[in-house]
């Protein structure tokens, strides 16, 4: 491969490499979203970010209510660290910040905007699963 055939290839690489990111953060985030409804995981979390001074040398996922444990026990540190880079990457942050979010609420905030992404851009995606408010409402 020579210099100018890859300049030439530039922008569809880097769109091709942002779709395979947005698939990479909805495949991840869906299987977030399963554990977190299988788990009943509900309430305030805030994703804190590394802070080598503090002696948090990596990414913590605090509970605001209910025992940290419970969170530990169902995220583990890399899972939490994983979060992090596809947070900072869809809210397109590129410094540092704390993610403060009701659990429950995770990936009705990111899911649909990413199926629609994705969608539009031709990827072929897994039917999406109703949720539980909208079974509800259709045997109503």
């Amino acid at each position: 491969m020579n210099l100018s055939h890859l300049l030439q290839q530039r922008e569809r690489l880097l769109r091709e490499a942002r779709l395979a990111n947005l698939a990479f953060a909805f495949s991840r985030l869906s299987d977030y979203a399963g554990r977190i409804e299988r788990a009943g995981l509900r309430g305030p979390v805030t994703l804190q970010e590394s802070d080598p001074e503090a002696e948090r040398f990596w990414p913590v996922l605090m509970a605001h209510r209910g025992p940290q444990s419970v969170i530990d026990e169902h995220f583990l540190d890399e899972d939490v660290d994983e979060l992090d880079e596809i947070l900072l990457f869809l809210e397109d942050e590129g410094f540092e910040v704390d993610f403060t979010f009701e659990l429950e609420d995770l990936p009705h905030r990111y899911l649909p905007a990413l199926r629609r992404e994705l969608e539009r851009a031709g990827v072929a995606l897994p039917a999406a699963t109703p949720s539980p408010e909208d079974s509800n409402r259709e045997t109503a």
